[in-house]
């Protein structure tokens, strides 16, 4: 999990840098466990625009960070903010024998 969790905040930080950049004041990331799930927030003030996943063509050089995280993750969304956005991911947290239980890492 810790390697999806690494993966999904590296896209989803690379979307703000190159979507937001110069627009907004402030770009949080932060990380929280609930029952059996992680939650991973990226939160940034730009406001003109929520992110979509797009389906790129074979020679795009971009468009595949939503991808990555939706296959990577149990579910994801956008939400607005007074300013900006959050786009927020749950990961399952699972134990050893595959069962949802603790955080093991």
């Amino acid at each position: 999990m810790a390697d999806s969790a690494s993966l999904i905040a590296s896209e989803l930080a690379t979307n703000v840098v190159n979507h937001a950049k110069g627009t907004g004041e402030f770009f949080d990331l932060s990380l929280r466990r609930r029952p059996a799930v992680l939650v991973l927030e990226v939160a940034d003030s730009f406001q003109w625009g929520m992110p979509e996943q797009r389906k790129p063509g074979p020679d795009d050089t971009s468009g595949r960070g939503l991808l990555i995280v939706d296959a990577l993750s149990e579910s994801w969304g956008v939400r607005p903010r007074e300013t900006g956005k959050t786009v927020w991911v749950h990961l399952p947290i699972q134990g050893a024998n595959g069962a949802r239980t603790g955080m093991t890492w």
